[in-house]
């Protein structure tokens, strides 16, 4: 990776995600793609070159790779799962139509790219405990049909014209810095905000709902390391499991509890979002990942919990 472009770099992980880039190869190397309904702001903005990148748009995304002579894409833009529902047409725009334009682009340009999955490919019917690598996907949302049509999409585009795709199954994403936009995991990125406030958390979800979730450091460390990874060694790259963390509210609330003895939590169930969290694994088996690109998490919920709490205390002065 030389010259990299990020679409969607505004959102929860590309903010992240583009900042580290730019750390480990340099600030004028890394575009922050953007919408102009999402211009960046602050460090974002400030340590190096951004320019309009719409999915929906090629020729938008075309321009940017001539000019920055673009050689890997990130492509991080998607309607989160919640929204996905609410807005299915729009979601398969963005998702499906988008990557087109994206692929077609790097064809052209011979870009190599990075389009996330998710553990919401799966469905009812996928064994729940241990998710394999390799299993029934039959999603019942559109969120999770575009997540496996991406995947599909992608392994196309590798094995008839040789673009470089990789892509991961990102669980839920728990972030100090980005607030989440719209997914059935933001629960656990909400508990954190309502108790370093002081204030009761209401949780969404049932008792006894497991999923998988990872601390947004690993998601970054592990997009990079997959995109840096020697392709040689890679076999299903579209795409693997990852996972570093799986549990449950009152697991999450229990821990976060040991730190903050006051806090309280109370059900509130959202049918949409259990019925959503329900079809999705409770764990996943990333045994290819650790051996076909040596991934391996950082963090686990112990860890994740200290420093959830230390960097929100400081980011809302409490």
């Amino acid at each position: 990776m030389k010259n990299i472009l990020v679409i969607g770099a505004t959102g929860q992980i590309g903010s992240e995600l583009t900042l580290e880039l730019r750390k480990r190869y340099g600030d004028d190397n890394v575009i922050a793609g953007y919408i102009p309904s999402a211009m960046p702001k602050g460090e974002l903005k400030a340590s190096g070159p951004s320019a309009i990148a719409d999915v929906t748009d090629r020729q938008s995304i075309e321009v940017v790779a001539r000019q920055f002579k673009v050689d890997t894409i990130y492509n991080l833009a998607a309607l989160l799962s919640v929204v996905a529902e609410s807005r299915p047409a729009m979601a398969w725009k963005i998702g499906i139509d988008g990557l087109w334009n994206v692929l077609e682009v790097a064809r052209e340009y011979g870009c190599a790219v990075f389009t996330p999955s998710s553990i919401g490919s799966f469905g009812d019917t996928t064994p729940h405990v241990n998710t394999p690598q390799d299993t029934t996907q039959r999603p019942r949302t559109m969120y999770g049909v575009t997540k496996v049509t991406t995947e599909l999409l992608s392994d196309y585009y590798f094995t008839k014209y040789g673009v470089d795709t990789r892509s991961v199954r990102f669980p839920g994403i728990i972030s100090n810095v980005t607030p989440p936009g719209g997914g059935t995991t933001d629960y656990a990125v909400d508990i954190f905000y309502s108790a370093v406030r002081g204030e009761k958390f209401i949780c969404p979800l049932k008792e006894g709902t497991y999923m998988d979730m990872m601390y947004m450091p690993d998601a970054i460390h592990a997009a990079i390391s997959l995109m840096e990874a020697d392709p040689e060694r890679l076999v299903h790259r579209n795409a693997f499991n990852i996972t570093s963390m799986s549990f449950s509210p009152e697991i999450i609330y229990a821990a976060i509890k040991k730190h903050m003895p006051d806090f309280v939590m109370e059900y509130k169930i959202d049918p949409l979002k259990q019925a959503i969290a329900d079809s999705w694994p409770d764990s996943l088996d990333d045994s290819c990942a650790r051996r076909e690109w040596d991934w391996k998490p950082l963090y686990n919920l112990e860890t994740m919990t200290v420093d959830m709490l230390e960097k929100l205390k400081a980011k809302l002065n409490k």
